[in-house]
């Protein structure tokens, strides 16, 4: 079964602002329930069908195949809830790993997430400056739940439950 095994952390800084290598992602959600996800993305010529499983520590079940671009942007912009995920990833190399830094625009803009794909879950990094606190088991900052709960919301659910 092929498997990601990813770390999440918050950013701090623009430290990280260095990497040159940036991708404009636009993605949405064709299903989001507790065992998986099901995720369209599209990114230059090149889209993606990713089913993702339940994450279980910071690892979980991953398939994802190519699909024509033109398929995609039609699920995209007809059956994929809304709002729809986009966001800047930056390719950023630090000790022998790859950090890819999401900025998110639109109804998560402010937002911003790195992420680290590891070999085992008990494998040792050694995190960047700009790297701050670790988020990978809390739900919100899943891309799958932010379609629910967009960044730009946050304060107002916060505010309704004080």
């Amino acid at each position: 079964m092929p498997v990601e095994i990813e770390r999440k952390f918050l950013v701090t800084g623009d430290s990280w602002r260095v990497a040159g290598d940036a991708t404009r992602y636009r993605q949405g959600y064709l299903s989001v329930n507790p065992r998986c996800s099901v995720r369209v993305r599209v990114s230059h010529d090149r889209a993606f069908l990713t089913i993702k499983g339940k994450t279980v520590n910071a690892t979980r079940a991953e398939y994802e195949y190519p699909v024509p671009v033109t398929h995609a942007n039609e699920l995209l912009d007809t059956l994929c809830a809304r709002p729809i995920i986009e966001k800047v990833r930056y390719r950023v190399e630090y000790q022998g790993l790859v950090w890819e830094v999401d900025e998110f625009e639109a109804e998560n803009q402010g937002l911003v997430i790195a992420e680290v794909e590891l070999e085992s879950e008990g494998q040792v990094i050694k995190r960047p400056d700009w790297v701050g606190d670790e988020v990978t088991g809390d739900t919100r900052y899943y891309n799958s739940s932010l379609i629910s709960y967009p960044y730009s919301q946050w304060s107002e659910i916060a505010n309704k439950t004080d």
